[in-house]
C-alpha cells in the first residue's frame, strides 16, 4: 500500500541568513485572521476600534505567555526548573493548547475590567477568532512535522520523512480540520442569534467542542509529556483537557437554562 509521504520543508523562504519559517506565516495567519474576524464583530456590535486593539493585544499577550508557560510547566517541568532562562527561548518552539486557553481567558477577564466590557459577552465572541487561531497553529504543526500521530495502516496515513518511514496517523490534520469546523459552527450560531444569544453559550460550546475533538485525536497521538503518564491512564493531553470539558458542560446547562 501505497502512503502520502511528507517531506516539506519547515523553511518557506531564506535570504541569505534570515530565514522565514511556514510556521511563523502561519502564526501570523492566526493572528491577523483572529483580529479581522474580531474587527468584523466589533463593526457589527458598534463599538469602536480602539477598545478592540488594546483587546488585541491582551488576547495575544495572554495566549502567548501561556501558552509558553503551559509547555514548560505541563509538559517538561523538569527540564525548565532546571534551566529557568530556557523559559525564554519561545524561539526554540514549545507552546501548549491548554496554557494558550486559560492565559487568553486571564487577560480577557483583565481587559473587560479595564474597558467595562462583560466578560461572557466578550468570550462568546473571541472564542470564534481562538478555534480559527488553534485550526492555523495546528497546519503550523503539520507543516513542521511535528505532534505527530502513531504508526498505523489507515488509507490515509502520513510518512513524516523527518520523524522516520513509518506510516502515521495525521494527528495535527485531524485538530486542524476539526478546528476549522468548530469555528464555522460559532460563527453561524453568532451571526444567526447575536441579538439573543444566550450569555456564554458559545464559550461553553467552544470548550466542550475543542476538547472533546483534542481527548479524541490524543488516543492517536504520540506522547508529548517527557516524563512517565502511566499513573494517569491516560496522556497529559487528556488529563488537562478534562477538567475544560467538564467546566465546559456545565456551563452549558447553565446557559441553556438562562
Amino acid at each position: 500500500m501505497e502512503y502520502f509521504v511528507w517531506s516539506a520543508n519547515p523553511i518557506a523562504l531564506s535570504i541569505g541568513s534570515i530565514h522565514v519559517f511556514w510556521y511563523g506565516i502561519l502564526f501570523a495567519s492566526a493572528i491577523l485572521s483572529g483580529q479581522m474576524l474580531m474587527t468584523w464583530i466589533y463593526k457589527q456590535e458598534g463599538i469602536s476600534e480602539k477598545t478592540l486593539e488594546a483587546g488585541f493585544i491582551y488576547a495575544l499577550v495572554g495566549i502567548v505567555v501561556g501558552a509558553r508557560l503551559g509547555h514548560c510547566f505541563f509538559y517538561d517541568p523538569s527540564y525548565y526548573l532546571s534551566n529557568p532562562l530556557e523559559i525564554f527561548a519561545v524561539w526554540k518552539g514549545g507552546l501548549a493548547s491548554h496554557g494558550g486557553g486559560l492565559g487568553m481567558i486571564i487577560a480577557m477577564y483583565l481587559y473587560t475590567k479595564k474597558y467595562k466590557f462583560n466578560f461572557l459577552w466578550l468570550l462568546d465572541r473571541v472564542v470564534i477568532s481562538t478555534a480559527l487561531f488553534a485550526f492555523f497553529v495546528r497546519m503550523g504543526n503539520f507543516m513542521n512535522s511535528e505532534i505527530v500521530g502513531i504508526p498505523t495502516q489507515v488509507p490515509w496515513a502520513v510518512i513524516f520523512t523527518k520523524i522516520d518511514l513509518l506510516p502515521r496517523h495525521p494527528a495535527q490534520l485531524y485538530e486542524a480540520i476539526s478546528y476549522l469546523f468548530i469555528a464555522l459552527i460559532l460563527f453561524l450560531i453568532y451571526a444567526r442569534y447575536k441579538e439573543n444569544l444566550k450569555p456564554g453559550l458559545n464559550f461553553s460550546l467552544f470548550l466542550v467542542l475543542i476538547f472533546v475533538v483534542r481527548i479524541v485525536v490524543e488516543f492517536v497521538k504520540v506522547k508529548q509529556a517527557d516524563y512517565d503518564t502511566s499513573f494517569l491512564m491516560m496522556s497529559t493531553g487528556q488529563a488537562l483537557s478534562i477538567p475544560f470539558l467538564l467546566f465546559g458542560l456545565g456551563m452549558l446547562v447553565w446557559s441553556l437554562k438562562r
